[in-house]
């Protein structure tokens, strides 16, 4: 592969002239050269294969089209997916890099982290700019809702749906055949298993969450 110094022969596939025609202008100020454009994926597996490029820049989005879909191929080709993207949720960012892409910068991040990760692609390195790493650890640290009935057994479900109702204990223990005493014990395990703030925290929870006396 060309050494960073030497420059770099790069593919570009977006489907903005006006993009394409700004980074042929960046990079061939760096000594890179583009060595080929598209704006399709008709385009790029017509004309990538033979263009000699060591790095493809890739949009995610062409038209109608989604650049991911893209990406195993480009990459079954030998040659490195640099993303180049408005896309900045982590959910993109995790396909991206699952598809097999190994560098991504954000489209609203200064064009010189282009060349820097041109840099390190060319070295074998994956790179990600910072507004994209900030993107993809923002979407990990974020903790899936677990679902009420995830965490309750269905007896718990079935006396939680009828508080939401507006039943009381002794209907509830009527209702399954237990005394007072075992719907309360139901109750504290129940508040203790979402994390409510006693009785008054589990009577609100009920009523803002009750959909039908089967359950949540």
């Amino acid at each position: 592969m060309t050494d960073a110094a030497q420059g770099a022969r790069i593919f570009l596939i977006d489907d903005h002239p006006a993009v394409r025609k700004g980074l042929t202008l960046l990079l061939t100020q760096e000594a890179h050269r583009v060595c080929g454009e598209a704006d399709s994926a008709a385009r790029t597996c017509e004309l990538l294969p033979g263009s000699g490029a060591e790095i493809a820049f890739l949009d995610l989005s062409l038209g109608d089209e989604s650049g991911l879909d893209l990406i195993p191929a480009i990459c079954g080709l030998g040659i490195p997916v640099l993303i180049y993207s408005m896309h900045e949720d982590g959910d993109t960012i995790q396909k991206a890099r699952g598809a097999g892409a190994l560098g991504y910068v954000s489209k609203r991040e200064p064009e010189e982290l282009l060349l820097v990760a041109v840099t390190e692609l060319l070295a074998g390195r994956a790179y990600l700019s910072p507004r994209i790493t900030q993107g993809l650890a923002d979407s990990l640290s974020v903790t899936p809702p677990v679902k009420t009935e995830a965490l309750l057994s269905e007896r718990e479900q079935q006396l939680l749906a009828m508080l939401g109702q507006g039943d009381g204990h002794q209907d509830m223990a009527a209702a399954f055949g237990i005394s007072v005493r075992t719907v309360e014990t139901y109750f504290n395990r129940i508040i203790i298993k979402l994390g409510l703030e006693g009785m008054k925290g589990l009577r609100r929870f009920a009523i803002q969450n009750h959909h039908s006396k089967n359950g949540f």
